[in-house]
């Protein structure tokens, strides 16, 4: 998940240099001056990694914070050299240091870098109007329950919630510093056992009597020091609770999300990690080695991996891999399988750095036999805090081709996730959605969207009176009572207090906030 996860700042070149072990104030030759206006230097250094952002899209005020974090990816620095506070204590500042993130030498002369200053501060507007609402949100959802266990881990900072098949219940983690739990709630929604852990639970996944869980390192916010892993526990016997075993991959890059499946046809199942990172990261596969061990293979080797999907695009009979890629280069990205574990890199589609790209799910909408992208943005704990109007859920219709074309969007500010499902057994697909940063002061009740489909990409939004009881950040959908339709379970995080808010929510979540609900599905 990358909700707690600053978002790269607008610049994130790669500069290959020597790194030295201290700082100092030497001389060195300074770069020559360009010849380049503001604007025409802004678009040459932001195309080496991500999209061009253009001045209007943030106030003033938050270029005035933004513009040096900048700086500090050319090598710009007040102090005339690089500060040791950019690097994180231990193995995490370490890593970005050797990676060079924050040249020591300017990669570009003083007065070029002014004329960029200078460029977004005096083309930036004064302020910048909230996104409006058209129309209220319908209050009530349709043909869903309220329920809320009595169990919580208050303050609640959930970070995966996982609805189990067989009408055995949920189950969810909470991911305190020094106390996470991995706790199982019966369909009656009680405790039924937890299982402490000595690290923060992030992806949830059963095969047979075995769980994989994957855990993202010491808590859930941005390092860079490879403490994430994928650990394996087993039920043994008549024992119905797991019980922790081995650790099937270690040393990973601050994993954010994991999916599963043959790549190379070989018979054995392989691991897509993404190992979203904060500096530095990467997206890797891991092979089944068949000797109970895998072997690492690196597909992209930057950070912001953020959500991945198996599946043959090409219907060539090889399964191929979406990836949904944050933190400054942001896009969605097809790995290929070429065969004998070989993947070709193709773009997608491409977004702003801005965006805070969260999750993309496949389905498709218009029913011509080709997966569409459903694509959600609007991660805001970085920098640029601010009420964003392409913030939200949108759907990118495929031609046929691995082309897409936008052809529906819905703003939502602070979009988290959003589960295509067909949730009123109508044939065809719905969309329920959650936001980390909804309009609190005008809008609380947009942390939870129901967009009910009435045909050719048109929606009913709806949210229920309940839904800013908390902070919700994950999400899973699933039949809960094996009775036929599809089931929701939200869980919520309240270590931040909203910004903006002024009803008080924050501190009622901290007090009495539930950890987790559902909405169960009464159509059948």
């Amino acid at each position: 998940m990358r909700q707690l996860i600053p978002v790269c700042i607008l610049l994130c070149l790669l500069i290959s240099c020597t790194t030295k072990k201290q700082n100092d104030a030497t001389k060195f030759e300074e770069p020559p001056v360009s010849a380049l206006s503001g604007k025409e230097l802004a678009m040459a250094h932001c195309s080496r990694c991500h999209a061009y952002v253009s001045p209007d899209l943030l106030p003033k005020s938050i270029w005035r914070d933004v513009l040096p974090a900048m700086g500090h990816r050319l090598g710009i620095y007040s102090s005339g050299f690089r500060p040791d506070s950019l690097f994180d204590d231990g193995l995490s500042g370490i890593v970005v240091r050797d990676a060079n993130v924050f040249p020591e030498k300017p990669v570009l002369a003083k007065e070029d870098w002014r004329k960029i200053e200078t460029y977004y501060l005096e083309n930036a507007p004064d302020t910048l109007l909230p996104p409006q609402r058209k129309h209220p949100i319908r209050m009530g959802l349709p043909h869903f329950k309220y329920r809320e266990p009595s169990f919580s881990h208050r303050p609640s900072l959930t970070t995966l919630v996982k609805i189990l098949p067989d009408k055995r219940g949920i189950v969810f983690s909470d991911g305190k510093n020094r106390r996470n739990i991995l706790t199982f709630l019966t369909p009656k929604l009680d405790e039924n056992y937890s299982i402490p852990l000595e690290s923060t639970p992030i992806h949830f996944y059963e095969k047979s009597n075995e769980l994989w869980l994957t855990t993202v390192g010491k808590g859930v916010f941005p390092t860079d020091a490879p403490n994430g892993a994928l650990q394996r526990f087993v039920k043994k016997g008549t024992e119905p609770r797991y019980q922790p075993e081995n650790q099937l991959i270690p040393d990973l890059k601050r994993p954010v999300f994991m999916t599963y499946g043959d790549l190379n046809k070989d018979g054995r199942e392989d691991v897509v990690a993404c190992e979203f990172g904060n500096q530095t990261g990467q997206l890797t596969w891991y092979e089944n080695n068949g000797k109970g061990g895998y072997d690492k293979r690196i597909l992209r080797e930057k950070p912001g991996a953020i959500s991945a999907i198996i599946k043959d695009a090409n219907k060539d009979g090889l399964p191929d891999i979406y990836v949904l890629m944050a933190q400054g280069d942001e896009g969605v990205f097809l790995y290929e399988n070429q065969g004998a574990g070989k993947f070709l890199e193709k773009r997608l589609l491409t977004f702003l750095p801005l965006n805070g790209s969260q999750h993309i799910e496949l389905a498709d909408f218009n029913k011509d036999g080709f997966d569409d992208i459903v694509y959600v943005c609007g991660d805001n704990a970085d920098k640029t805090p601010i009420l964003k109007p392409y913030h939200g859920i949108y759907i990118f219709l495929n031609d046929g081709k691995s082309n897409f074309r936008q052809s529906y969007f819905y703003q939502l500010n602070g979009a988290y996730k959003a589960l295509v499902r067909d949730y009123d057994r109508d044939g065809d697909l719905d969309i329920a959605a959650i936001s980390f940063f909804p309009d609190y002061a005008r809008y609380p009740e947009e942390s939870f969207i129901y967009l009910q489909n009435k045909g050719n990409l048109t929606f009913n939004d709806y949210s229920f009176p309940e839904a800013p009881k908390g902070r919700w950040v994950v999400m899973d959908a699933g039949d809960m009572d094996a009775d036929g339709d599809i089931d929701l379970v939200l869980g919520s995080f309240v270590y931040f207090i909203p910004q903006g808010d002024t009803t008080g929510l924050g501190q009622q979540w901290l007090k009495t906030g539930p950890s987790v609900i559902v909405l169960e599905n009464t159509i059948r």
